[in-house]
């Protein structure tokens, strides 16, 4: 097997050595991804509700573009600036993504993320 990089047009929040996505075999790992508009690049704001949207929608973008869909996510790693305000809003949407059979998650609160106020990642399959 080898590893591929996922390629899409996700805008690129800041010069890193990252790419949006890897494959290997039929797994999928995305990089973390935060609420970032995918026309503009800034990060999205207000709500919490559409701030996690814009990153669940980048998510599914690389899964998409790894060969899966949001259906095959086997985990979910998020990270939340301030996991007191914005845990339940984060609950409200994910639950949209993955209404059933929850992929494993991870949810926790990190104080350095910048301006970000969630970043998100993903390990998905692809099916055959």
């Amino acid at each position: 097997m080898k590893r591929e990089v996922i390629h899409t047009r996700l805008p690129v929040g800041r010069d890193i050595p990252v790419s949006r996505g890897t494959r290997f075999g039929n797994l999928i790992f995305t990089s973390g991804m935060a609420a970032r508009d995918t026309k503009t690049g800034k990060l999205v704001e207000g709500d919490m509700r559409d701030v996690a949207r814009a990153a669940l929608e980048n998510v599914k973008a690389i899964v998409e573009a790894g060969g899966s869909s949001m259906e095959n996510v086997l985990s979910v790693t998020c990270y939340l600036a301030d996991i007191d305000r914005d845990f339940a809003a984060w609950n409200e949407v994910y639950r949209e993504y993955f209404p059933n059979d929850f992929p494993a998650r991870t949810t926790v609160q990190v104080v350095h993320l910048d301006s970000m106020r969630i970043e998100v990642s993903a390990i998905a399959c692809v099916t055959d």
